[in-house]
């Protein structure tokens, strides 16, 4: 296998709420919602930087594919990781995902190795820790 990752998919309860909050809140680019015309086919893609896309797919529409059973929520199995560089850029990040619809978590602090972060949950409670190391610049 060779060290990439091209999609990350995360599940909705509601893909509307989930697309406006995405596109309309963070404003991440995207076409919308695609492959309505197939059953379990609603999906929308992001771009994100380096080719990397965010898919946002209807829970019971990946259960259904990967065949698996409905499956209980846990917000603490993943993060995304969202890395800024600056404190200041940490609480605008925040500021602008809570004026999104997400709920704050954990209030943007200093961490222990340095650094300052928060947390937030998504609309479907996706868990997203907002970032800035002092040791990593991030491009614009």
């Amino acid at each position: 296998m060779k060290p990439r990752i091209t999609v990350l998919t995360l599940t909705a309860d509601d893909l509307e709420k989930s697309v406006g909050f995405y596109r309309d809140g963070l404003g991440l680019p995207t076409e919308g919602i695609i492959g309505k015309e197939f059953e379990h086919g609603a999906v929308a893609f992001f771009d994100l930087r380096g080719g990397l896309k965010l898919a946002v797919w209807p829970r019971s529409s990946l259960e259904h594919d990967a065949g698996l059973p409905r499956q209980p929520k846990s917000s603490a199995e993943l993060t995304i990781g969202h890395n800024v560089n600056s404190r200041k850029e940490v609480d605008e990040v925040m500021a602008q995902a809570a004026a999104a619809g997400a709920k704050p978590v954990k209030p943007a602090r200093d961490t222990f190795w340095g650094g300052y972060a928060g947390y937030f949950q998504d609309p479907d409670g996706h868990l997203w820790e907002v970032v800035w190391n002092p040791a990593l610049q991030v491009p614009d």
